[in-house]
């Protein structure tokens, strides 16, 4: 029996159906589960869609660029370089976590092809992690205000070669630079993955315009 994460769930189901869809989305670094709970009513989702979803609240640990303060973090920061120094076993093991997640929604009866594998800031480093080395295809991966930070340790599974990729960024963010947003999206490009890019002239935040375009893709993915 695995200990799962704590987690918010919310669910829309409109139409009181068998939930048969899952969006399991990881919120950034000192934040929690509750942090994106308020988006879902503004999705915009389809009235006959029955989707759960997930928001686990990441465990708290030393994070050493803030002065090995404790937080909630799904990974320790060592350094604030463009290239971000990242303890790559604390992302493994966070990844594992979610995969119990994933796990535990296919048991309810949710196929992985209706499971979108979400998140922001430190949690889409670990969404890109958990999705692009997941063995079996999966609805999408939506990556908001992150970075890919461990093209090198992902063991890409050609499962989900074809899976929608959505990657968002705020043209002025200071904490995740929207090169970072490029750079993963350039190097999953070459890779032959399908990718929606789209900046947005904001912060490290999300802005409504956005919020209504995650809506219209996931009615889409998980149509």
């Amino acid at each position: 029996m695995s200990n799962y994460l704590d987690a918010v769930i919310v669910e829309h189901n409109p139409t009181n159906k068998v939930i048969d869809r899952a969006v399991i989305w990881l919120h950034g670094l000192g934040a929690s589960g509750h942090d994106f709970e308020p988006v879902v009513p503004q999705l915009g989702l389809a009235d006959d869609m029955a989707v759960r979803f997930i928001f686990p609240h990441a465990p708290n640990r030393p994070v050493t660029v803030n002065g090995g303060m404790v937080m909630p973090a799904w990974y320790d920061i060592l350094e604030m370089s463009l290239e971000r120094k990242v303890d790559i076993a604390q992302i493994e093991e966070s990844s594992q976590q979610i995969h119990d997640l994933i796990a535990r929604e296919i048991e309810r009866g949710v196929k992985p092809e209706h499971i979108v594998i979400a998140g922001f800031s430190q949690g889409g480093a670990v969404a890109y992690h958990v999705a692009l080395g997941y063995p079996q295809r999966l609805a999408g991966l939506m990556a908001l205000s992150t970075y890919l930070a461990t093209n090198d340790h992902i063991n890409y599974n050609a499962a989900n070669k074809d899976m929608p990729i959505l990657i968002e960024h705020g043209t002025h963010d200071p904490v995740v630079p929207v090169v970072l947003g490029e750079q993963a999206q350039n190097l999953l490009s070459e890779k032959g993955y399908s990718v929606v890019y789209h900046t947005y002239p904001m912060a490290h935040q999300v802005c409504m315009p956005q919020i209504q375009n995650i809506g219209q893709w996931m009615n889409k993915v998980l149509a």
